[in-house]
């Protein structure tokens, strides 16, 4: 056993010590079956949410009516969620009704894929009716029962799959890869917010080259958001090689191959439900791609892009012009540490300063001076000193 198992047993005990069941579930035991790194653990546990809650003094109902309490243990936080059954869905995404069980196996049922349907004991003894160790041994995603039912239950399973397909890089088994090209249109009922959490995980995971051909190739791509008429776009990223980008350069990178930029590049990213400053981001980083792929970094664009959107740009000009050559980032990297100023702010001269030295009011005039100087200090062209550039103001409005 290992962290952080270790420091949520008093948990298991607690519960365990008032009469109940309690195991751990889902993804954190996979994920210590495949030896990859768990950030947080969620347990399963035989007693009610109410009975959750008089055993913990510090709870929060997250949600209370599946099942769900959030306790705070020793400066650490826990989801506890009851055994449950599911009642027919609607919508192809939740269920009418939830039932509480006092049974591991038949909650254990109601999971999507068997490697995600394995509990395990405060002891690390692993309870495994649905041949999950198999699947994680043999490197195959298979739904617990049949496929067409646990997509139609959930639809957004469908994305998970593909999800796990590119972060695990496992195979899908057959019937249900069929499901999936069969029941893509399903995911027109699912909660863009729900769909992007997957695509996201998706785009950044080991496998996701092969990942977004699976997209492609099942016609999934039709049903998210702003890519039904773009499979040819999207079949350029596939060749590419792009290990190591995070989410943000990812989206900038899919944003470039479809060719959308400015004002349709924002009505894409907010048809994803980005977060304003997200959508900023990417922007940015188009913004000074198409830059990049016109000429070299100018002074004055490397401090309009800063170290993060600078670093971010030149790895996808690299990818994208296909050159394997990095030495340039640290050689731009490099540059832009060497400018003068990196924010406006520190030009240590400010505007109620130029409209003393002038005695004029504030107004365009002023804007355009502010901006003059700020590119004379990243030139090079006058040392950033109050008196300096206010000897070299006076001398060009002189000439």
């Amino acid at each position: 056993m290992i962290e952080p198992f270790l420091t949520a047993i008093p948990i298991i005990e607690q519960l365990e010590a008032s009469g109940f069941q309690a195991y751990f579930v889902g993804g954190s035991v996979r994920d210590y079956l495949l030896k990859r790194s768990i950030s947080d653990v969620d347990i399963a546990t035989s007693a009610t949410p109410y009975e959750v809650k008089e055993i913990f003094p510090r709870t929060v109902d997250i949600g209370i009516e599946h099942g769900t309490v959030l306790v705070l243990f020793q400066n650490k936080s826990y989801e506890i969620t009851t055994f449950r059954t599911e009642g027919a869905y609607q919508d192809y995404r939740r269920p009418k009704e939830v039932a509480f069980i006092r049974n591991l196996e038949d909650d254990l049922k109601r999971r999507d894929f068997t490697m995600n349907a394995i509990a395990m004991d405060r002891n690390g003894n692993l309870i495994d009716p649905f041949n999950g160790q198999s699947a994680i041994q043999k490197k195959l995603i298979e739904t617990v029962g049949l496929p067409d039912d646990r997509f139609q239950e959930d639809a957004l399973r469908i994305m998970r799959a593909v999800r796990f397909f590119s972060q695990l890089s496992f195979s899908v088994e057959n019937e249900t890869l069929e499901a999936i090209k069969n029941l893509g249109p399903l995911l027109k009922n699912i909660a863009v917010e729900r769909v992007k959490v997957e695509f996201e995980k998706l785009l950044v995971g080991e496998n996701a080259n092969k990942a977004i051909r699976l997209l492609l190739d099942s016609d999934l791509y039709k049903y998210l958001p702003g890519l039904k008429n773009h499979k040819d776009q999207i079949e350029k990223i596939i060749s590419l090689s792009f290990k190591n980008l995070n989410k943000i350069e990812m989206w900038a990178l899919l944003l470039f191959y479809l060719n959308l930029k400015e004002k349709s590049a924002e009505v894409f990213l907010r048809e994803w439900k980005l977060p304003v400053k997200e959508i900023k981001e990417i922007q940015q980083i188009l913004y000074f791609i198409e830059k990049r792929m016109e000429r070299e970094w100018a002074e004055y664009d490397l401090y309009k892009a800063g170290r993060e959107v600078l670093s971010s740009t030149e790895k996808l000009y690299h990818l994208v012009k296909g050159l394997t050559e990095t030495l340039s980032l640290p050689y731009w990297l490099n540059r832009y540490d060497e400018l003068p100023i990196k924010q406006r702010h520190d030009i240590n001269v400010t505007g109620k300063d130029v409209m003393e030295w002038f005695q004029s009011e504030g107004g365009p005039w002023l804007r355009e001076t502010l901006l003059k100087i700020e590119c004379a200090v990243l030139a090079g062209d006058v040392q950033n000193d109050k008196e300096m550039i206010k000897e070299w103001l006076i001398k060009c409005s002189q000439k």
